[in-house]
């Protein structure tokens, strides 16, 4: 079952239109990102050597996903910088400094979804702009669609799993400390997570 589809840019290729599965049409509408049952984290190398984990408590999200046309689907999630848990408070103080994210000035952490696409399967990759402090920049994440169901309480939920690498030094998130060993303290490569299960709203 496909959600997000290949988008066709090319007009000199005219093709027959796939017949719409009728699973797949039905889970066309808006969605919210439930919180609760949401997770939207972080991996980082630390000191060369091993890796800190760390998520976003607070953010939300919206989808849209339409069955007759799935390039059509798209995303939006905003998280709230302050939120950041990486288990220590010390640590969670200076990730929230101006020396990394400057949460007082830059609160938000948004993600807004231009394209999509299906890479086979249940895998897909939706891209779109990350912003992070005052940076904006493309970001492709691969997704899984781990499918649809009703829960107990009548809502209708579709779950996805995903992740991406960013630099973070691209969105001026560039401090440092040298190692005696040699090295650094933060590597710039991090790794974004994202286990998203959202519930479509009433119509």
């Amino acid at each position: 079952m496909g959600i997000f589809g290949r988008k066709n840019t090319s007009s000199a290729v005219a093709t027959a239109p796939r017949p719409v599965d009728p699973a797949l049409a039905a889970l066309t509408g808006d969605y919210t990102i439930d919180a609760a049952h949401s997770s939207i984290g972080f991996t980082v190398r630390h000191a060369m050597v091993t890796n800190v984990r760390g998520s976003f408590g607070e953010h939300e999200g919206t989808l849209t996903l339409n069955g007759s046309d799935p390039s059509a689907s798209s995303a939006a999630i905003d998280v709230r910088i302050a939120s950041v848990d990486t288990g220590i408070g010390d640590r969670d103080n200076h990730l929230r400094s101006g020396d990394f994210f400057d949460a007082e000035r830059f609160p938000l952490m948004t993600f807004r979804s231009t394209e999509a696409a299906h890479l086979g399967g249940d895998t897909y990759r939706i891209t779109g702009d990350l912003t992070i402090k005052d940076v904006t920049k493309p970001l492709s994440i691969d997704l899984e669609f781990n499918g649809a169901a009703t829960d107990p309480y009548g809502n209708e939920r579709v779950g996805f799993e995903g992740s991406a690498e960013i630099l973070r030094s691209e969105w001026g998130l560039t401090w440092n400390a040298a190692l005696e060993t040699g090295g650094v303290m933060v590597s710039d490569k991090v790794k974004l997570n994202f286990d998203i299960s959202a519930i479509k709203n009433a119509a």
